[in-house]
């Protein structure tokens, strides 16, 4: 079976060094994950800047769809990075196991949110036209739709890496759902 390190500083491209150095000052460690798209002398400079862009949704928002995307795809290390962006962002342990199942019961319009993420991940953007419905009813608009399309590509690229590399959780991680997506 073929496995993947986890690359160190000295293994990178000098670009993906500069990085390294940002993100150790920004957040304090490299996450593993961003560490193996430096395999790759352009990969983490380009989803940086794509994950990083500007959008309609708000940070708890961009938080809904994460976890909600992450869970589909069943990316271990994802549900559990996003759910400690998640905490910090004020979410609560309940509604975080919400968003992964892709609902809210505490509220309409992160429930439609949620909803449409996991609907489109997992019919792969065939999203239901009642889910969609539901969508612009709860007040969300089409340049949310778009964003939130964005927010699940970006997702699905790390939820493939990690599935396929397997690196390691450097985030405490998240439980599995007690019971699976119905």
């Amino acid at each position: 079976m073929i496995t993947f390190d986890v690359p160190k500083r000295e293994d990178v491209s000098e670009n993906n060094q500069v990085i390294f150095d940002t993100l150790k000052k920004s957040i304090g460690f490299v996450p593993n994950l961003f560490a193996t798209m430096a395999n790759s002398k352009n990969g983490l400079k380009n989803y940086l800047d794509f994950s990083n862009a500007k959008s309609s949704l708000k940070a708890k928002e961009k938080e809904v769809v994460n976890l909600a995307v992450s869970q589909v795809n069943n990316c271990e290390y994802c549900l559990s990075a996003h759910t400690a962006v998640s905490k910090m962002n004020g979410f609560t342990e309940e509604e975080i196991i919400e968003f992964r199942q892709g609902k809210s019961s505490k509220d309409l319009r992160l429930d439609a949110l949620a909803r449409f993420a996991r609907n489109i991940t997992e019919n792969r953007g065939r999203t239901s036209p009642e889910v969609l419905e539901n969508f612009f009813n709860n007040g969300w608009t089409k340049e949310n739709m778009v964003d939130a399309i964005m927010i699940a590509g970006d997702k699905t690229v790390t939820n493939y890496l990690n599935n396929t590399t397997r690196v390691p959780v450097d985030f405490p991680v998240a439980q599995p759902l007690e019971t699976e997506l119905v």
